[in-house]
């Protein structure tokens, strides 16, 4: 029998940026929206407020980027 490795999925999930002034996305964590980003700082601000360490953003274990990575912050 192979045995798999235990994959989870992120607890942070960084949805497609919305037209507004400023742009932005909204960040759930847990499957939970908790807000709003404008900026990949505010993704961290969220993670360390809900106690999630995050080493790095381009960790797919770590967040989980909808409709573009962390670099996007503009509509198309």
């Amino acid at each position: 029998m192979t045995e798999r490795p235990h994959t989870s999925a992120p607890r942070i999930t960084v949805l497609p940026v919305q037209p507004g002034d400023p742009p932005f996305r909204i960040v759930e964590i847990d499957g939970e929206v908790i807000g709003s980003a404008t900026a990949m700082t505010d993704v961290l601000i969220a993670a360390a407020t809900a106690g999630i360490p995050v080493h790095d953003l381009d960790d797919p274990a770590s967040v989980r980027w909808v409709g573009g990575g962390k670099l996007r912050w503009k509509p198309h």
